[in-house]
Order: C-alpha cells, then structure tokens, then sequence
C-alpha cells in the first residue's frame, strides 16, 4: 500500500472506528474497506451501458477528478442477526440503513475536509437517494465503481460481496489527488458464480426478487422496501430490506476463500 493509500484508509477506519455514539447514533460498525479507481478509467465510460446512460462520469461532477476514493462499512453482527427473522427488516436494520448514510455523508465530509487541506479538491456524493424514481436506477452506482477499484464482486443478490462479506454500506468520494489505483483479486466471490452453488440470497427474498436468471429491482424496491420505509418512517427515510444479505454464506466474508469463520468483533462498541 502506498503512503498516500495508507493515509485515507486510516482517515477512513479512524472516523468510522470513532463515529458510534455520535449524535445519538446507536449502529456499530466493523473496521472499513478502502479501494481507489483511477478517474479516466475508460470502465467508467461501460457503466452507461451496463447501469445506465445518464451515468455520470467522474469528470462530469468534478473537472480535475484524478481519483474516487471508494470504501466499504460492515455493520457489527448483531445488526445482521437482528434481521434474519421475519419478513419486515428489523428496527435495528433500518436504524443502521439510515445511521450509515448519514455516517457514509459525515466521512466525506471529513475526508474532504482533509484533502483540502492538502490542496486537493473533492465531491461529495450521496449513499443513496440519488437515483431515477421511475427506472430505479442511480445516476452514480457505488457499487459499480466498488466493483472498479476491486472491492469485491456482485452476488446472486445483485450487492458486492466483499472479504468482509456484504452486510454493510458502500460510499465513495471523487477528488483531485492522484492515488494509484487498486486492483481486484480476479476470484469470484459468489458461491453459485464461483462453483454453481448456494443459491441461499434467492430462498430469503422475500418477494420473489431474485432468481438465477437476474434482479427485479421493482418488485424489490415497491414491493417490500417502501414497504419497510412506511413501518419505520419515524426513522426516517428507511427504504431497505436486506434479507438477502443476511444468514447467507457471504455475509461476512469472501465464501470463496474457505470454511466459514465467525464475523471479527466490531471496532466501534464492541459487545
């Protein structure tokens, strides 16, 4: 790792290893992942036809980005286990959902913050929220550019599969400090793309969302994450389910690496 790699992931581990009790806010969350893409990566250009056509360039949203800066937050596992049971997310699922995004705007904040000190320029993105309504589909996927700077790869459950699984929250931060690009480790981290097994993400759906054959993101987002947002709208805006990420083999670690090991302790709050 570079010193300038090193530099923003530990910003990123301390502000997240640092933010629980904030505010109020009562998630907790696992140590972060870092990964860096190159801004004139010519993948970027491919995301207009593999997620959309209005998909926004880096350049686009900042004219000398050189970098976006993208990271992965796990949640601790209680979290995950609180939403195992049930058809409706827990109250601790959708409280993390929200608490993250707002964790996912302070952390850019900060690193932003801290880039310009240096002289760089940033801009911030938003967790979420910042997609067509109608299509549903986002005009800046966070998990796509993950999947560029090789922070995991895409699941039968349509979310990254990480090396610390994918029960968590990804955001990213464009900016204008060169920082050498990471890459992906080339394994397929989905049991059922990897060797044709497990299937488990499809069986918890709760709609009916997912199949071998792909992602109905309608039948998922209408049907049962508003759902959600309406039972927990004291919350907030708690648009999320997450059942298909939860008592799977991929929850909280890379199933393609070997026999399942229990989920490390928390950085933040650890019970």
């Amino acid at each position: 790792m570079t010193v300038i790699q090193q530099w923003i992931s530990t910003l990123i581990k301390d502000y997240v290893s640092e933010y629980s009790g904030r505010n109020g806010c009562k998630s907790e969350w696992q140590e972060p992942l870092a990964g860096f893409v190159n801004a004139s990566d010519e993948r970027f250009a491919t995301l207009k036809e593999s997620v959309s056509a209005t998909h926004a360039l880096p350049g686009d949203l900042l004219p000398d980005a050189r970098t976006v800066i993208v990271y992965f937050i796990p949640f601790v596992e209680r979290i995950a286990t609180s939403n195992v049971q049930g058809d409706t997310c827990s109250y601790e699922w959708a409280a993390a959902y929200i608490e993250t995004n707002k964790l996912i705007f302070d952390l850019n904040t900060y690193l932003s913050g801290q880039l310009g000190q240096k002289g760089y320029a940033s801009c911030l993105i938003p967790a979420t929220h910042n997609f067509d309504e109608v299509k549903l589909i986002s005009d800046w996927s966070h998990r796509h550019i993950a999947h560029l700077a090789g922070l995991g790869t895409f699941g039968l459950n349509n979310m990254r599969i990480t090396e610390k699984g994918c029960c968590g929250r990804i955001g990213s931060l464009i900016t204008s400090a060169v920082v050498e690009p990471t890459q992906a480790s080339g394994q397929e981290n989905c049991l059922y793309k990897h060797e044709g097994l497990c299937q488990k993400c499809i069986s918890r759906c709760p709609e009916q969302a997912l199949t071998i054959e792909g992602f109905d993101r309608h039948r998922c987002y209408s049907a049962k994450c508003l759902e959600n947002a309406r039972t927990y709208s004291q919350l907030g805006v708690a648009d999320a389910c997450g059942k298909c990420l939860v008592n799977v083999p991929c929850s909280w670690r890379n199933p393609a690496r070997g026999p399942v090991k229990k989920p490390p302790n928390a950085i933040a709050g650890s019970e």
